[in-house]
Order: structure tokens, then C-alpha cells, then sequence
């Protein structure tokens, strides 16, 4: 089996990304991480770019790595001073990684227009830079940015930077579609070229994602014989990110019999793309091929009856092949076989042929006409399911709430109370809570009311909440979807609730929520609907 190097620059270049920001720490760990996947070539950052980076390579070095080498990248030298004198080459050498990237110009408008230096003093840089750094590095590549469009532009000179490049000592020529506007026909045309004009030296790819097409790009040069790729976790970077690794590596392991990772690797792919997405403070897509939530969702009930028969008719891979999950979503559009597989799920054995699976699905799809959804918020789903089948608790009583928002100046927050009154077990209570709007007064009044009876509640917290306006009538009279996740510090679960009156749909979506973690502390059990 061929093999391919992959080379991760989330560290460097998914950190150009909008909102995408990791500290040092962070960096540490999502190194760790990739270490532990297998990952090939970690790129850590720019050495003496900022106190990060640097920081970075100093503290990496007190971790003993299992697999990956870390890389520094930078840039050749000033055009006004030589190589030995160079602050930047010197700071790469002072990161002491055993791999160096360097970058240079390949397109003829940076050398004039960014650099503003000559062409032929471009070549001098790039060869002078990597000879200097070849004795005192184990591994050198060099990142030909903007080849392609500097191919497209004037062939002759983009294939003189790679030139004075192999000259200079790089092991490998790293193709960059920097500004990610290329097509896959293109990147195969140019590859062909270099690859007459230099048979024997391997080649890497590098794109960008502007035009969409990053992860084609890369496969593409994996095709005309690329030995390396380049990119990042979440394909996340700057403007509209780099090439997916995420897709990138099943693709070459499961689709194009290309190894980069072992087997067993590939099953952590999810849960690392996860981690970092989590660490960086940032949702995940569910849209994502592979990796993501929705990635293996049926909703349509003939979709579902066919992949319970054979999964390859509405799946292109085994899921657990990439550390995901199959997921039956519950809608009006679901059928019988999708109640069934979710009452399996649950612990609850039900035939697709029970009368109480035709009466959940009757429920859901009026439910659903009035405006709820099940698709994330399967603890509501669950809860509906055990009140048909009888199992339904009812953990407290509602006697009445109040909420109050007042403003009392216009430069002041509005200052939001909650009093409820509930009983439990013949026992009332009586409470009111600030907080910061309406809802999150209830929520805080409504745990406080019950934190008594039940001490579990106490690491209970409102994770997310959204409110859509839903189609009908216009304007203030509409009817109102809230859909709240709670998280206790363990498992995320989702609940829905659907009212003209905002609060009214968030007190069901919280009373759900509440009953589900006290339904699921009785059971036992710790495994959330809504977050894995």
C-alpha cells in the first residue's frame, strides 16, 4: 500500500482563522492530540512572530512525543541582509525542531509588489535560506506559495523558485494554492509540469479553500503522486480555511487505499476534530462530512427502513470507521421502523408493528404540526416515549409563576425576577430568583424551588438556548420554538417546547429538561441524547 505524509498547520495556519483562537495550553494539548492520532508533521507556528509561538516550541520540548515531529515554519531571509544575519532563520534554528518548513515566493506580482526586489534576487533568497539551514536541520521542506497561481502567470519562473529550492537542500516540494482559487484540472496540469522538470524530488500539496475545492485539490495531488499533504482540523484557517484533514484522511485511507493513518487511528478522527473545536471555544458543524453530527442522520422514513435492511444503501462508509454514529432522527417524515430503532436505543423493546409505536408516531407528527421538533431535542423525545408506554414520573407540581422584567433607567440593564411556587410530594415551595432575562430567572427560581428535593439538580446548567420564530402568523402574534441543551457536567441532552408565549415554550422545554436528568439519575444511567 502507498503511503502519504500528513502535515497538520492547525497550530499555525488554523489559527489565521476568524474567531478561531487557541493559547498556549491549548496548543500543547491539541499537539498532544494529533501525536497520539498519528499524526506525521505537526506545525507548531512562526518562531519569533510572537511570544506564543515561541513559547509553544519551548514548552513542546518537555513532552516526549510518540510518533509526530514538530515543525517550525518561516520565511526566507530579508532581502537586505544575508542569511547568517537573519533574525527570522536565526529563530527557527533556536526552536530546535528536527523539521523546518520554509516559504518562499513563487509568483512573479509578490516578488515585484510584496517583496519589491528583483526576480533574480527572489532566487537568490530562496536558495541562500535553505542552504543555511540545511546543515543544522534533520528534515527541510520547502512551501512554495502561490505556485499554481504563479504557474498560471509565467510557468518558466514558478519552476525556477522550485529550482533554486532543491539547490538550497529542501527534501520536499510543498505546491501551495495559496489564495485557494484553483480547480483540480489545474492543479494536475501544473503538477505535471514539475514533475518533468523534477522527476526525482517528492512533492506535497498545500490548499487553500476559497473556491471550495481544497479537499479535491489535495486528492488530486495525491493522484499525480504527492507524498505529503497539508492541512488542518475542521479545515479551519484563513478567509475560508485550508484542506480538510478531516475528510482528507478517511478519503485517502478508506477511499483510495493510501495509507496515512493506521486503522485504529481513523476511529478517533471525530473526537479529535471535536476537542479541538471544543478547546478553540467553537461550535462544531454538524453539516461536516465524516465528522459530523448530521453526518450519518436519517430523517426520511423510507431512507430509514432501507438502511436498517442494508446501511450501504444511504451510507457511503461505516460510521465507527471515523468514531461516528448512526442517528434515526424522529420527525413527521419518520416512519415506523425509526420509533422502533429509537425505543432500541433507549433500552426499550418495541416492534415496529406495537400499538405504541403508532401511537408515538401518531403524537409526533401532530406535535410537529404545531411547530416542535425532535432532531435536537431526543431527551423530549425520550420523555414522550415513556409516557405512552406508562413510565412516564412527574417529579413536581406546578402551582404558579410570575416573572418580572423592569427597567429603571435607560442606561440600565433591565433586572429580571422569577417567583414560582411548586409542590413535591405534598410539600410546597415557595422561591424567587434574579437573572439575566426572563428565562434565565425561571430556570434559576425553578432549580432553586427543587435543589431541596432533588440535590442532583445542583450541577445542572443551561448550556444553550435558541428561540425560532415559526411560520403562521405575522409579526408579535407567532408562535415560538425554544430549544434549550442542559449539560451536568458529564452529558448534554436537548429539549423543545412550542407556545405563541416565549415563556410558556421555555418552561416546557426546561420542565422536560429537569425531568430528564432526574428520569435518567433513577435509571442509572449517563449517557446524553443531544451531546455526543
Amino acid at each position: 500500500m502507498r503511503r502519504v505524509s500528513i502535515y497538520d498547520t492547525t497550530l499555525r495556519d488554523g489559527t489565521q482563522a476568524e474567531d478561531f483562537n487557541l493559547s498556549l495550553a491549548d496548543k500543547i494539548r491539541v499537539a498532544l492530540k494529533l501525536d497520539d492520532l498519528g499524526i506525521d508533521y505537526i506545525e507548531g507556528g512562526w518562531p519569533g512572530s510572537n511570544p506564543k509561538d515561541q513559547g509553544f516550541f519551548e514548552e513542546i520540548r518537555n513532552y516526549e512525543l510518540k510518533h509526530a515531529k514538530i515543525t517550525a515554519f518561516g520565511a526566507t531571509h530579508h532581502p537586505g541582509t544575508r542569511p547568517e544575519k537573519d533574525a527570522n532563520l536565526r529563530a527557527l534554528l533556536d526552536a530546535k525542531t528536527r523539521v523546518i518548513t520554509l516559504f518562499g515566493k513563487s509568483w512573479t506580482i509578490h516578488v515585484k509588489d510584496a517583496l519589491k526586489i528583483s526576480l533574480e534576487r527572489n532566487l537568490e533568497l530562496i536558495r541562500d535560506s535553505l542552504a543555511y539551514l540545511r546543515p543544522h536541520v534533520e528534515t527541510l521542506f520547502y512551501d512554495a506559495e502561490h505556485f499554481f497561481d504563479g504557474f498560471r502567470a509565467d510557468p518558466d519562473y514558478a519552476l525556477a523558485t522550485l529550482e533554486k529550492a532543491v539547490e538550497g537542500g529542501a527534501e520536499c516540494l510543498i505546491l501551495c494554492d495559496t489564495n485557494g482559487g484553483n480547480l483540480p484540472s489545474f492543479i494536475e496540469e501544473a503538477m505535471r509540469a514539475v514533475q518533468q522538470r523534477f522527476p526525482h524530488v517528492p512533492l506535497g500539496i498545500h490548499a487553500h479553500n476559497d473556491s471550495d475545492v481544497a479537499v479535491a485539490n489535495s486528492l488530486k495531488a495525491v493522484e499525480m503522486g504527492a507524498v505529503q499533504v497539508q492541512g488542518t482540523f475542521n479545515g479551519v484557517g484563513e478567509r475560508c480555511g485550508n484542506a480538510n484533514l478531516c475528510s482528507i484522511i478517511p478519503n485517502l485511507c478508506l477511499k483510495m487505499n493510501v495509507a496515512c493513518l493506521e486503522p485504529d487511528r481513523v476511529k478517533k478522527l471525530r473526537s479529535v476534530s471535536r476537542f479541538i473545536l471544543e478547546l478553540a471555544n467553537m461550535p462544531p458543524n454538524r453539516y461536516q462530512p465524516y465528522v459530523g453530527r448530521s453526518a450519518f442522520a436519517h430523517k426520511g422514513g423510507v431512507h430509514i427502513a432501507a438502511v436498517e435492511r442494508n446501511p450501504a444503501t444511504y451510507e457511503h462508509i461505516n460510521p465507527e470507521q471515523v468514531g461516528n454514529r448512526r442517528r434515526f432522527l424522529i420527525s413527521e417524515v419518520s416512519g415506523k421502523a425509526a420509533v422502533r430503532y429509537k425505543a432500541d436505543e433507549y433500552g426499550i423493546p418495541l416492534s415496529s408493528t406495537d400499538p405504541v409505536a403508532l401511537e408515538v408516531l401518531k403524537q409526533i407528527k401532530e406535535l410537529e404540526y404545531q411547530g416542535y421538533q425532535f432532531e435536537a431535542a431526543e431527551a423530549s423525545f425520550e420523555l414522550l416515549l415513556n409516557r405512552a408506554m406508562g413510565r412516564y414520573k412527574r417529579y413536581f407540581e406546578l402551582i404558579g409563576f410570575r416573572v418580572v422584567d423592569q427597567k429603571m433607567s435607560e442606561d440600565e440593564e433591565p433586572v429580571s425576577e422569577a417567583t414560582i411556587r411548586v409542590r413535591v410530594g405534598g410539600q410546597e415551595e415557595h422561591t424567587a430568583a434574579l437573572g439575566h432575562g426572563p428565562v434565565n430567572a425561571l430556570d434559576n427560581a425553578l432549580r432553586k424551588a427543587l435543589e431541596k428535593f432533588y440535590p442532583e439538580l445542583k450541577g445542572v446548567e443551561l448550556s444553550d438556548y435558541k428561540v425560532r420564530v415559526l411560520p403562521g402568523k405575522e409579526g408579535t402574534a407567532s408562535k415560538v420554538r425554544v430549544l434549550i441543551e442542559s449539560f451536568d457536567g458529564k452529558e448534554h441532552w436537548g429539549t423543545v417546547g412550542v407556545s405563541h408565549d416565549i415563556l410558556e415554550a421555555s418552561w416546557q422545554a426546561l420542565v422536560d429538561s429537569i425531568n430528564y436528568k432526574m428520569y435518567m439519575s433513577e435509571q442509572g444511567k449517563g449517557k446524553g441524547r443531544n451531546g455526543s
